[in-house]
């Protein structure tokens, strides 16, 4: 494995948003509503869940940086350049020699089918991040820290995203650890039980965010009163529970509980929408918001992406953001 190019942390200003987790290559066909195979032409996007919050929080003018391994290959290539363009700090995208960069394909079915075919295959290489390749020194550091329930599925990502977490509880006072929950069944080898690793993650963590399926994985409760009560009690502060076209609720250790409706919107691809969500939610934490300020700016930073074909190109700039909330009569 070798590092991208980038200076080791120092002392430059703790970044705001630090993420770690899955990267690709998204391939998505040009016109909607076609299976992939009568498909025939594609765009090519920067993807990847984790990395996609990256850059929409930089979209929103935060800095930020991805922990993160691609394939020694052009497609790795490709990926760098696109998160320097986005203007996320690739210094940790490093790359595996003999596994190859994921693709992700899919199929959009507006409004509400999306089927996503990975090519992570025999492994993908953002799965072999290790704990001694981290700069611990800048994840402590950082403002926010979001890691994902995929990054626990196997070793040594499983290891490396616990011994991230381990050292974010020596963090300043008031930074912001995020767990993504981040529910994909078809990257867990078959038979494996993610219910433990999930909870010693969240005792770890101190923000939850996941709709009702992956609240039901991280605790067995999928009403999502219940569900974010689950997640509390498990120990985070904070616990965001998405519910697609019902909006979303928040509830907080403090008592505080946030229900937001969703901001309506035609839907050309959903996919991106929840990525969107996290850089807004994490952007809304860091300007100090209120939690129901936070969430409406999220939700309609989700909706302008579910408006478009593309996760990271189609991540908003704080103006739009704006625009959209203030059509929607929100703040």
């Amino acid at each position: 494995m070798t590092t991208a190019d980038g200076p080791a942390y120092g002392g430059d200003d703790p970044y705001d948003l630090i993420t770690m987790g899955r990267i690709g290559v998204d391939l998505y066909p040009l016109k909607t509503g076609v299976p992939l195979a009568e498909a025939d032409t594609f765009g090519k996007f920067l993807g990847g869940s984790p990395t996609n919050v990256a850059v929409a929080a930089a979209r929103l003018g935060r800095r930020t940086a991805v922990i993160t391994r691609t394939g020694a290959d052009p497609f790795g290539a490709y990926l760098r350049a696109e998160l320097r363009a986005f203007g996320v700090d690739d210094r940790w995208a490093g790359e595996v020699a003999g596994l190859p960069t994921p693709l992700t394909f899919c199929e959009v079915f507006p409004p509400d089918h999306f089927p996503l075919y990975f090519y992570r295959r025999p492994k993908a290489p953002d799965l072999e991040i290790r704990s001694d390749e981290i700069d611990l020194e800048a994840v402590r550091a950082a403002r926010v820290f979001w890691m994902t329930g995929t990054g626990l599925s196997v070793e040594p990502s499983r290891s490396a995203t616990l011994a991230a977490l381990e050292a974010r509880s020596t963090s300043a006072r008031g930074a912001i650890t995020v767990f993504d929950l981040d529910w994909r069944p078809m990257l867990w080898d078959s038979g494996q039980e993610p219910r433990p690793w999930y909870e010693r993650a969240l005792a770890l963590a101190g923000v939850a965010v996941g709709n009702v399926e992956e609240c039901a994985v991280a605790t067995g409760e999928s009403e999502p009163y219940a569900a974010a009560r689950a997640l509390l009690a498990a120990g985070v502060e904070l616990a965001v529970v998405k519910r697609g076209p019902l909006g979303v609720l928040a509830a907080h250790q403090d008592g505080t509980t946030v229900e937001v409706p969703p901001v309506p919107v035609t839907v050309v691809n959903g996919l991106g929408a929840g990525d969107a969500f996290g850089g807004a939610l994490c952007h809304g934490l860091l300007a100090g918001w209120d939690l129901e300020r936070t969430l409406r700016h999220a939700n309609a930073a989700g909706a302008i992406v579910a408006s478009r074909l593309a996760c990271s190109t189609a991540m908003p700039f704080a103006d739009e953001v704006e625009e959209v909330l203030a059509g929607a009569g929100g703040v």
